[in-house]
């Protein structure tokens, strides 16, 4: 039933006046039933189950298994390292992809999604081999899995991002990109929650040394099967545009999937947008990094004054961070369907700023804060920002593109997001010793980060989509 409603709407005839006078519309691409909106960007839900686990729990996990702390940035290098050199390449060769029967994206979700499962199940098992505490082999088997997981998570990533780009038009962008991060912050909430509620129903959230918990390692089989399923569901519900339909609706050459030009060609073509939201991005995902990294660390010590991660209380404060980011991810899916979805297209400059503003709060009143439940209050802010950053930016660069090369510029401004946080890792490892290894502190430098961030957005000169390419 989807397909052949899918079919019917790729009739151009169906452009309304209205629409054809905006003059702001880069492409004729025609409005979609919502339920084809739901199917490409619910399957975000089991895709951010995968980087949820891994976000909330990785800090977690390695300490468990012995990681020094002040060596944490090393491993949370990798991820952002992976996602750099996949999501470019997803994106240049999906370009130039196409088959009759799954189109030019869903190949890479189906190569993507398996291989991600079963990786999640192997993650937490790092210290369950007999590797040893705090061993060379626990320790590189946890960061090689790491780098697996998120190598192919980004390859499940890039085919539900590029649809957007490559089907929704202008007035339906705002609408498709809010859905899709707030599917994504859902999917954050069953997550993160899952720790604490198994722990609830009796499954063990302490294990010996260097063993990480029944309850976590749960956690990650249950988020396997989940992202598996979401994903052979927009595998199923999707149907892709063939290349001339899709040239058709973008104004560009039919054949233009037939050859790419390489990568560093693309970057030095890049629109104006690409460079100018790609500043900002160093700063809101550089702040991001640090909570992921520090943010158990730092409620161990300022809630349950330790940091002794077998005591009862840094497993504790893990849980409890699991419940915050579900909080963080309840508040940004309220705040995506009733506030994000309904904003004007033209004011995404101004509530990129509001939401790094709500976010430097957010995480000043983590460092600030010593009570668990008045936590609360700033990872709801959190949660906000974090959707309305990813929201706005993905709007305003995908605005700027004209159909070609659209998944390979997809992958480049995905390097935007990376390269901040590796740069964070790396820096950690001069500013940690620096405040004197205090992780409430590296909280505190995230906020001032998400501050810079709010100021940066001023070097976005547009708030509007570009001009019409037919019109041109």
């Amino acid at each position: 039933m989807e397909r052949k409603v899918n079919e019917k709407s790729v009739d151009t005839t169906k452009i309304t006046d209205q629409t054809a006078k905006k003059k702001t519309i880069t492409n004729s691409l025609p409005s979609l039933p919502l339920s084809t909106i739901f199917a490409m960007t619910f399957g975000f839900f089991g895709v951010n189950m995968a980087f949820s686990l891994q976000s909330s729990q990785m800090g977690r996990i390695f300490q468990t298994i012995g990681a020094d702390p002040t060596k944490l940035g090393f491993f949370f290098i990798l991820p952002p390292l992976a996602g750099m050199v996949v999501q470019p390449l997803v994106g240049k060769y999906s370009d130039l992809t196409w088959s009759e029967k799954f189109g030019r994206r869903m190949p890479y979700l189906m190569l993507g999604a398996p291989i991600a499962a079963i990786v999640m199940a192997l993650l937490p098992n790092a210290g369950s081999f007999g590797f040893g505490y705090a061993s060379l082999a626990a320790l590189t088997f946890g960061a090689i899995a790491i780098l697996f997981m998120d190598l192919s998570s980004n390859v499940c990533m890039q085919p539900f991002k590029m649809i957007i780009g490559d089907m929704v038009n202008e007035d339906q962008k705002d609408l498709a990109w809010s859905w899709q991060q707030s599917f994504s912050n859902l999917g954050g909430v069953v997550a993160t929650v899952f720790p604490f509620l198994l722990t609830m129903v009796g499954i063990p959230n302490v294990a010996k040394q260097g063993v990480v918990p029944l309850s976590v390692r749960l956690s990650f089989y249950i988020g396997a099967a989940i992202l598996l399923a979401t994903s052979i569901y927009t595998i199923i519900k999707v149907k892709e545009y063939d290349p001339t339909t899709y040239a058709a609706y973008h104004h560009i050459d039919p054949k233009h999937h037939q050859v790419a030009p390489s990568l560093w060609k693309l970057v030095k073509k890049a629109p104006r947008s690409f460079w100018e939201v790609s500043f900002v991005q160093l700063f809101d995902w550089f702040a991001f990094q640090y909570l992921w990294t520090y943010a158990t660390g730092a409620i161990a010590k300022n809630v349950w004054n330790t940091a002794n991660t077998a005591s009862a209380g840094y497993q504790a404060a893990g849980n409890w961070y699991g419940i915050l980011t579900c909080v963080q991810s309840i508040a940004a899916v309220v705040w995506g369907f009733l506030v994000l979805s309904k904003t004007n297209p033209y004011k995404r400059k101004f509530w990129f700023r509001v939401g790094l503003i709500m976010g430097a709060i957010g995480f000043i009143g983590v460092f600030m804060i010593h009570d668990q439940y008045l936590l609360i209050l700033p990872f709801c802010l959190i949660g906000i920002s974090y959707l309305t950053m990813q929201t706005e930016a993905f709007s305003i660069f995908t605005s700027s593109l004209d159909g070609k090369n659209e998944g390979a510029y997809m992958g480049l401004f995905n390097c935007g997001i990376c390269l901040p946080q590796i740069i964070a890792s790396v820096a950690s490892f001069a500013i940690f010793p620096l405040i004197n290894q205090s992780m409430p502190g590296m909280i505190l430098v995230a906020g001032i980060a998400m501050l810079l961030g709010a100021v940066a957005v001023g070097v976005i000169k547009e708030d509007q989509p570009q001009q019409d390419n037919a019109q041109k």
